[in-house]
């Protein structure tokens, strides 16, 4: 299907590019699974529930400010620098500067608002340096340029390079049985490794960052057009990460750790829609610049696609909860069973919402989304600080599902802008899993 696209909508050097974008997207991301599951797997086991848990719930606290720092900014720069090829140096310098000041000032804001709410010093200080990351976080306007421009075997590689290096030296901390301040720094300076990455691929391939410039007319530019995809974001980050928060403070540390146990391996198979939105966006941008009739015939095959395949994945990790969790983690995470039966079809209402998510933005309609995802954040919110005390973290897990389908699917349908978007998602549950069929039996000839 990808390739009879690709054939009748792309130029033959323009198609060359894409796959081997798509070659190095899925080694990538096939590499950074392995990487990141090895690795979590021993870093998991050796800490802990309870340490386990107290990390992720730093990682989550820092990740409710992140997106402050980052201003929705990556697909809107992505959009511009496609469109305006040739002014690459004042949209990625521009991009960059801004979000250096952003990540300044929100530092600020949250190792302050750590101070006030919590008691524990200790979690504070674990805040702060992790926050850091928010700095090392800017180098991600490389990382977008190569994606506008279709090129991203450097970055894949850096980002490569990045898990081997962090690998190693989270094993050497095991050996060496580091306390958990040491694994907090050593995931901070992941982040530090992966943005030189970046910064010497860019180097390399296109020229010296002295050249990027910073236009305050562009700056204003890209932040009113971001400003709708970063109170979506904010939205969205807050009923995808506030969970774990709210768990750390309402129950314990060791349920935040369970929970992020299934939390981990569910965020396994949300990559699979997230590869499939990376890699056919640019295709259903070139399609719909040639045919409106082809992008919605082609937009309705991506969607069905995306959400049966992560179905499918979905459903065996549910049946095999159990022995996922012995084989992976051991008998001390054997009671997060259940809470990953039910988390891994959170996977599928992802699936359903980024496919959809990548269309918004294609079209031009991101500005009303902050309406379906404030539908999820207060569905989250709510239901988490009245179920949660008295169910645990089963009930985290139904809410995030619940959560998840209110804001990507069934707000859409009160929202008239997006209506035909929920119109193509309905379509899924009408027999769309023939286009999943029907891709795999073309991929096998």
């Amino acid at each position: 299907m990808l390739k009879k696209i690709l054939e009748k909508y792309v130029s033959s050097a323009y198609r060359q590019k894409i796959y081997s974008n798509l070659f190095w997207s899925l080694s990538g991301k096939l590499v950074n699974l392995l990487g990141s599951l090895f690795v979590g797997i021993l870093v998991t086991r050796y800490l802990g529930p309870e340490q386990f848990g107290l990390m992720n719930y730093v990682i989550s606290y820092v990740m409710l400010f992140q997106i402050l720092a980052s201003f929705g900014l990556d697909s809107i720069e992505i959009r511009e620098e496609a469109r305006n090829k040739e002014e690459y140096n004042r949209y990625v310098g521009t991009a960059f500067y801004t979000k250096l000041a952003l990540a300044a000032a929100v530092f600020i804001l949250c190792v302050g608002t750590s101070l006030f709410l919590e008691a524990d010093r200790f979690t504070t200080c674990m805040v702060a340096l992790y926050s850091l990351s928010m700095m090392a976080n800017c180098f991600s306007v490389i990382r977008n340029y190569f994606m506008a421009i279709v090129d991203n075997e450097y970055i894949v590689k850096s980002e490569m390079a990045r898990v081997g290096i962090g690998a190693l030296i989270k094993v050497l901390l095991i050996i060496f049985d580091a306390g958990l301040t040491w694994f907090i720094a050593a995931t901070t300076f992941d982040t530090l490794l992966v943005a030189g990455g970046y910064l010497m691929s860019y180097i390399k391939k296109i020229g010296s960052p002295g050249a990027w410039t910073f236009d305050i007319k562009t700056a204003v530019f890209l932040l009113k057009e971001s400003f709708p995809l970063m109170l979506t974001s904010a939205a969205v980050v807050i009923y995808q990460r506030i969970d774990q928060v709210m768990i750390g403070q309402i129950l314990n540390n060791s349920a935040v750790g369970l929970f992020s146990v299934a939390a981990r391996i569910v965020d396994i198979i949300i990559y699979i829609p997230f590869v499939l939105s990376d890699t056919l966006t640019p295709v259903l941008v070139s399609t719909r610049e040639k045919s409106e009739e082809e992008y919605r015939s082609q937009a309705q095959r991506f969607i069905n696609i995306s959400f049966w395949s992560t179905f499918l994945i979905a459903l065996i990790t549910s049946a095999a909860s159990k022995w996922i969790l012995l084989l992976l983690f051991g008998q001390q995470y054997i009671e997060a069973t259940p809470v990953l039966a039910v988390l891994a079809f959170k996977s599928v209402t992802v699936a359903l919402s980024s496919s959809a998510g990548k269309m918004l933005i294609i079209e031009g309609l991101q500005k009303w989304a902050i309406l379906r995802d404030i539908t999820g954040c207060i569905i989250c919110v709510s239901l988490n600080l009245i179920l949660l005390p008295h169910y645990g973290i089963l009930a985290a897990a139904v809410i995030a599902i619940l959560s998840n389908l209110a804001a990507g699917y069934l707000s859409d349908a009160f929202i008239p802008a997006y209506r035909h978007i929920f119109v193509r998602q309905t379509k899924v549950f009408m027999g769309g899993w023939k286009d999943l069929t029907y891709f795999l039996k073309q991929n096998k000839q």
